[in-house]
């Protein structure tokens, strides 16, 4: 099977990206020692479809490790990065996939993928599971299982299930190993958004009123950040508890149309569709930018606007002005797609370090014990998470209290 690439000359500089994460990503290291020599996946193959760049390269490449026929595309059509991909390529994975991608030819991408008709396969967002749920399911009869990596993609898995009352086949959720959520998506997004809108701009984010809608780990992590930069940080929520935790962080919270007409730099991180639309466009500011994190470009209402501008210009890289009837200016940032990705590279790769050793093991377990578990959603076996928890201690050169034997007993005592 052939790859798809755009450019296969750019592959020497995506090995040198590759190669620079691979010194800064420890578990994987850990994990490819042993997969070196049990190879876990020998005679199997595997699809992905991951944002394609550095850091999922080398994820493919501890797969390809461990005996694994590899293939890769990615999972939305601005983040991959063609160097990259030239690079994994050239490594003796197989890719099928480029920058800039027409939703046809990115749909054509992932059935290239899925036509080897994995074993197993490590989705973002869900594209690949609805292919061979509703699409191609002749494509699934080799399969094992497979593992979802992102919160979006949990969502849809769960209403599939609730739907058909389960699923073809066993879906680990690696979004909600606690490993994952709490430094992926915190720390992770929290990091690699504001990296995005900054170097996309080129303007300071300090002394701003930013407005963030979504409070959950993602929105956390990026207000976070926001805050520790100086911004003014107002939360937009549908959840009362999450607002309630907003308020307590120390955030203003409001409805989207009220913080409309407060917001320098807006930001969506929910899952939703429309949580930015015309009705909030017109109270916003001369100059007001948006962005968003969430893994599918229905967040800001960009086909809305797109209708009702008078004119639209590509004024910078990824920056595309909106100007409407009443002379006002707003700014898109990377087309409404994940701004950490169609515009930056992505979470630092010490987090994908432990969410990719996560889908690692998640694939080994899979192997092993896909015949054992209801064709439904599955949850990463806590003996996972602990184990990556563990290995990231130990790379980060720290060490922890254990119980002794009597603490033990106590805990599980009734009569403590």
């Amino acid at each position: 099977m052939d790859n798809i690439l755009r450019d296969p000359a750019l592959a020497p500089a995506g090995i040198l990206k590759i190669n620079w994460v691979k010194e800064h990503m420890p578990l994987l290291a850990k994990l490819e020692e042993r997969f070196s020599k049990e190879q876990p996946f020998q005679g199997l193959k595997i699809a992905m479809s991951i944002h394609m760049e550095a850091k999922t390269a080398r994820m493919a490449l501890l797969l390809k490790a461990g005996g694994a026929e590899v293939h890769v595309t990615g999972c939305n059509p601005l983040s991959t990065q063609d160097d990259v991909a030239a690079g994994l390529a050239s490594l003796g994975v197989r890719v099928c996939a480029w920058h800039a991608s027409t939703e046809e030819e990115y749909h054509q991408h992932l059935l290239a993928v899925l036509s080897c008709k994995p074993h197993l396969f490590v989705d973002d967002g869900g594209d690949l599971t609805q292919i061979l749920c509703d699409e191609r399911p002749d494509l699934a009869e080799n399969l094992l299982g497979g593992s979802e990596e992102t919160t979006t993609g949990v969502m849809r898995l769960r209403a599939r299930s609730a739907e058909h009352q389960g699923l073809p086949f066993p879906m680990v959720c690696v979004n909600d190993a606690k490993m994952k959520f709490m430094f992926d998506n915190r720390y992770g997004t929290g990091q690699s958004v504001w990296e995005g809108i900054m170097g996309t701009t080129n303007l300071i984010v300090a002394g701003k009123d930013v407005v963030i809608a979504g409070y959950g780990w993602c929105g956390k992590g990026a207000a976070m950040r926001a805050k520790g930069m100086g911004a003014r940080v107002i939360i937009c929520e549908i959840d009362p508890v999450k607002a309630v935790e907003a308020v307590m962080d120390g955030f203003r919270v409001m409805p989207m149309q009220e913080a409309a007409k407060i917001g320098d730099i807006f930001l969506t991180v929910t899952g939703c569709s429309d949580v930015i639309t015309m009705q909030h466009i017109a109270h916003m500011k001369e100059g007001a930018i948006l962005s968003n994190a969430g893994h599918f470009d229905v967040e800001v209402n960009v086909a809305e606007m797109r209708k009702q501008a008078k004119k639209v210009e590509v004024v910078r890289k990824n920056i595309e002005a909106f100007t409407f009837e009443d002379g006002k200016t707003v700014y898109l940032l990377a087309e409404g797609r994940l701004v950490n990705l169609a515009a930056g590279d992505g979470h630092p790769a010490e987090i994908m370090d432990i969410s990719f050793a996560l889908q690692a093991l998640s694939a080994e377990f899979l192997r092993y014990h896909a015949t054992e578990l209801a064709k439904d959603v599955q949850e990463v076996p806590e003996e996972i998470d602990q184990k990556v928890a563990w290995l990231k201690l130990q790379t980060l050169g720290y060490e922890i209290d254990t119980l002794t034997a009597e603490q033990e007993e106590y805990l599980h005592s009734s009569n403590g």
